[in-house]
């Protein structure tokens, strides 16, 4: 009894203040949406705050694992071919340094024919220039580097000169180690240039020539 007379109470307040009562259940109406709104707002917020906070971490670890690994397999692809190709440069430079010095050994031999052949790289090297006269010993027919005994990966040896005037020589082009070059080069004084895929001590003619 008591619930229907507060029901009608309610009605009847609501006929004799319907513009009061309408507007009160649209404020409340309007206040859960506003609430939902800010709820949805606070949700996206902390969503968007998130993503920034996972962005700011960087690379997860998968991710860097995968770019290690692509890394890698490009090395591994690429190391092997960028040293076969180095190595071939550095032999086409010792056979290049070889022809160099026989040719050196002969003009050296002809314009000091009672020395003969040069006993020594330094011998066939000099700085000749502007009023430097060349000499037996100061010849000025290679550079530097090739006086020094090493060059692009190769080290130069010259050997086995003997005689009065001096009528025999050796050179001996060897790797420096195993990454600058696989074979070995000499010549002497027949000036053809001879390889070998083992250390070359002696060069003469069981030392095959170079194809």
């Amino acid at each position: 009894m008591t619930e229907v007379a507060n029901e009608g109470t309610r009605m009847r307040i609501a006929s004799a203040f319907p513009r009061t009562y309408g507007s009160c259940a649209r404020a409340k109406s309007g206040m859960k949406n506003a609430t939902t709104s800010l709820e949805l707002d606070r949700v996206a917020f902390i969503r968007d705050q998130g993503d920034a906070m996972r962005r700011a971490r960087g690379f997860s670890l998968i991710e860097l694992l995968i770019v290690v690994a692509i890394i890698l397999i490009i090395a591994a692809i690429g190391v092997p071919s960028f040293l076969n190709s180095r190595m071939a440069a550095n032999e086409s430079s010792a056979v290049s340094s070889l022809r160099t010095l026989n040719t050196a050994q002969i003009s050296y031999n002809t314009t000091y024919a009672t020395v003969g052949y040069a006993g020594t790289l330094t011998s066939l090297a000099g700085s000749c220039t502007g009023s430097t006269v060349p000499t037996s010993s100061s010849a000025c027919l290679i550079d530097s580097d090739l006086a020094s005994g090493t060059k692009s990966g190769y080290s130069f040896a010259l050997q086995g000169v003997s005689g009065a005037p001096a009528s025999s020589y050796q050179f001996i082009a060897s790797p420096v180690n195993s990454i600058t070059g696989v074979h070995s080069f000499c010549s002497f004084e027949d000036a053809v240039i001879r390889v070998s895929q083992t250390t070359i001590t002696t060069c003469d003619s069981t030392v095959p020539e170079q194809q």
